[in-house]
């Protein structure tokens, strides 16, 4: 019989993965009947059944239940000590998954009214990342993401404070919500603010709508990795294109389906990504949501996709190398991967 490996073993990278989404649910839970927060139904009975909530957010209507749950998870976060327990417990999750590097991704706006402003914000979420990666021995970094359904006025001011914190722990700049509204273009600026500071660009693209968006993150963006980026398995050219330019996509299987970008776990393309030599960051996306983590990713590209070990971990390698991660960091991880695969 064929040796199994644990996939929650294989040392590998967390590159998508939202703040709110990362909570645990006992947690939100806690939060929400400490500040008398009363979360809408359908949250309430996905946090206490363990199945996550029924979305479908393929049509606006559907995106806008998603983020209604988003916000009432995310109002619960009010205090300082909220910010530090969800960055260490996602910290403790991460490493429990086999996560050695965790770029976590925040847009401070969200945070700022409840902590005194957009710079205290970001920086109460530095100083827990800084804290919870001692602790957990994890390399932790934070992504900070503008909201496209905001001014891009608004996504120039983030980015040059990205720019600003830096030095700090801030690694790269996003584009998140949804793909539908607001034009990439329109942000081409403050992405260009947040290059020439040194950030990798990562937004958002080809999950809501096609491989059109991947083009215009890569054309009008410049994107380094590609948040997602699965919808590009519908268009030959482009898959060569990423996999020439070696653009990282950072797939969600479990998000996919649980969004209704695909019907069922075996329709998400990994493998037609991986065999077409895009380069590949499994991720959890808002595990509070979807309800699984990092290590079940893989577990589905083993299940529904039949990836072999070795495969899976070249999968972790290519997280790995997809990631900010300080050379040290990616020798130590990939030198963990080989280990496992020789285990």
């Amino acid at each position: 019989m064929e040796h199994v490996r644990n996939v929650a073993e294989l040392p590998k990278a967390h590159l998508h993965l939202h703040f709110t989404g990362s909570m645990r649910s006992a947690t939100l839970l806690e939060l929400a009947d400490k500040y008398g927060v009363r979360l809408p139904e359908a949250l309430t009975d996905a946090l206490t059944s363990g199945e996550p909530p029924r979305l479908r957010a393929t049509d606006e209507r559907g995106w806008f239940r998603f983020q209604r749950l988003y916000d009432a998870a995310r109002s619960c976060l009010r205090e300082p000590e909220d910010i530090q327990r969800l960055v260490r417990e996602a910290a403790e999750e991460d490493a429990m998954d086999g996560s050695g590097w965790l770029e976590i991704q925040v847009d401070p706006t969200s945070y700022a009214p409840r902590l005194g402003g957009l710079i205290p914000a970001l920086e109460i979420i530095l100083d827990a990342v800084e804290t919870a990666g001692r602790e957990t021995g994890i390399g932790m970094r934070v992504l900070v993401a503008a909201n496209r359904m905001k001014h891009p006025l608004d996504a120039r001011t983030l980015a040059r404070l990205a720019v600003r914190y830096a030095d700090r722990g801030v690694v790269g700049f996003g584009l998140s919500n949804d793909e539908r509204r607001g034009m990439a273009r329109d942000f081409d600026r403050a992405f260009a603010i947040a290059r020439e500071g040194g950030l990798l660009s990562a937004p958002h693209g080809g999950e809501l709508t096609g491989p059109s968006s991947v083009h215009d993150c890569l054309d009008d963006l410049h994107a380094s990795r590609i948040g997602h980026g699965v919808r590009a398995a519908e268009d030959p050219r482009l898959l060569k294109r990423l996999a020439d330019r070696q653009i990282t996509c950072e797939v969600c299987p479990a998000s996919n389906v649980a969004l209704g970008v695909y019907e069922k776990p075996e329709d998400v393309p990994l493998r037609k990504l991986f065999e077409a030599g895009v380069p590949l960051a499994l991720g959890a996306d808002d595990p509070l949501l979807f309800g699984s983590r990092l290590a079940a990713q893989y577990e589905i590209a083993r299940q529904y996709h039949a990836f072999t070990d070795p495969e899976l971990a070249e999968l972790a390698r290519q997280s790995v190398r997809g990631s900010a991660a300080p050379e040290d960091v990616r020798a130590k991880l990939l030198a963990g991967i080989d280990d496992w695969l020789a285990s």
